[in-house]
């Protein structure tokens, strides 16, 4: 956990970002994936629903040594009809297994008809089968019931968002929560599991579950582009894009919280204890707040940056901060190409004044005394002029670093004066250098 929230610090700062929104094509693909896979499952295969919603009579008893094509056969050898559904429920905690079986809506007389065929085939007493029968009509009332509150909840959701945030947000939270709606439907129609009230009360709960997850990205979402469009520091995809990474631990952390105790009873209470309505709830909640957290990280912020990315003045604010950056890389390339141009002429200078500085080479003696006296004079005893040669060997590096001199007119300083003389005027009186 010390180290989650470091990561969650490093995240909140800017330290660490994920690029959730810049990866919008890849989450939609994925999505997209999911949501053809769900669509067509459904289609193919259909809802399992319950006999809650269908109507219909259901038996339990103990299944002793008797196999399901048994069982199959004695109800439809009553009436029962050829498409009940049999199924055989064993906790996994230990205790007696049993048979349920699910008819279509049954007269009187056949439900009688198929209790007596049950007892007398595997010697159950009567008062030991478990009969329900639920008409036509009340599946329907449930049906309705369940569309009504889905639509109300819709409705509230979309006003609320629209008055506490912007309508841009209420429909980018209102595609999330289509998106968990499909993927949990696709995931009932692919495993066949059985639709009943219990699932649609759950489906609900992960529609608000997953609704609160999405408020309090975009609230922050909210928060990061106030005063936006007076700067030019980022797009409002980077910005909404540092909401989701500083609200990213928090939501990984309240989905495990909450998968926890779900797991809990999907896992525990209905596998070991073999409870029916429990495991319907939990079945529901797990899967749809697997999508949720999902679809709040990844669809409902990257969706909401793709509308707002569409307004003209976000379109400008994201040209301007586009004509930052490059002008900004373009600063740091002339900065180092005028650093390195200065560094250059330096060096060339230092080459110079060292040569300046350097012993001269020696000329070969001629037979003149005078040539040899004012070699002499140069070479064992340097005075002024040298002085003046290293001043003015150093002096066009001064110049250089301000404007260029021109190589091709006459150098101006001491060099120009003739060494002959200089060395003549500090000759020593009385001392010649002989060969």
């Amino acid at each position: 956990m010390a180290l989650l929230g470091g990561i969650g610090g490093k995240l909140y700062r800017g330290e660490v970002s994920v690029e959730f929104v810049a990866r919008q094509r890849l989450w939609y693909s994925i999505s997209g994936a999911i949501l053809a896979v769900s669509v067509i499952a459904v289609a193919v295969f259909g809802l399992n629903f319950s006999v809650d919603f269908k109507g219909g009579s259901v038996y339990q008893f103990a299944a002793g040594s008797s196999t399901i094509t048994q069982v199959r056969q004695t109800v439809s050898g009553a009436g029962g009809g050829q498409d009940a559904i049999v199924q055989k429920i064993a906790p996994l905690g230990g205790g007696p297994a049993k048979w349920q079986i699910q008819t279509r809506p049954l007269t009187v007389n056949q439900q009688d008809s198929v209790l007596s065929a049950l007892s007398h085939q595997f010697g159950v007493p009567q008062n030991q089968i478990s009969q329900t029968s639920i008409g036509a009509s009340w599946g329907s009332q449930i049906s309705k019931k369940a569309a009504q509150a889905l639509i109300a909840f819709i409705v509230v959701i979309v006003i609320y968002l629209s008055i506490a945030f912007e309508w841009k947000m209420a429909v980018a939270a209102l595609i999330a929560l289509a998106h968990d709606i499909v993927i949990t439907i696709g995931v009932y129609a692919l495993a066949h599991f059985e639709v009943s009230p219990a699932s649609v009360i759950g489906l609900l709960t992960i529609l608000g579950y997953s609704l609160y997850d999405t408020v309090v990205v975009f609230d922050k979402v909210r928060e990061n582009t106030a005063g936006l469009l007076a700067s030019s520091r980022s797009t409002y995809s980077q910005a909404a894009n540092q909401a989701l990474n500083q609200t990213l631990v928090r939501s990984i952390n309240t989905s495990l919280i909450a998968l926890l105790p779900v797991a809990s009873i999907l896992f525990v209470g209905a596998g070991f204890l073999g409870a029916g309505e429990l495991k319907d709830l939990a079945l529901v909640l797990f899967v749809g707040m697997l999508s949720g957290t999902y679809s709040s990280i990844c669809i409902a912020t990257p969706v909401l940056a793709d509308l707002k990315e569409r307004e003209p003045q976000y379109k400008a604010l994201a040209k301007r901060v586009q004509l930052r950056a490059s002008g900004g890389r373009a600063a740091k390339r002339a900065a180092a190409k005028a650093s390195a141009t200065q560094a250059a002429p330096g060096r060339a200078a230092t080459g110079r004044a060292g040569r300046a500085e350097g012993p001269a080479p020696e000329e070969d003696l001629e037979p003149d005394l005078a040539a040899d006296d004012a070699d002499a004079s140069v070479t064992d005893q340097p005075g002024e002029d040298a002085v003046e040669d290293t001043a003015a060997a150093a002096e066009p590096v001064a110049a250089g670093a301000g404007q260029p001199t021109s190589r091709s007119g006459p150098r101006p300083g001491p060099r120009q004066q003739p060494r002959r003389t200089s060395a003549a005027k500090r000759r020593p009186s009385g001392k010649k250098r002989r060969r």
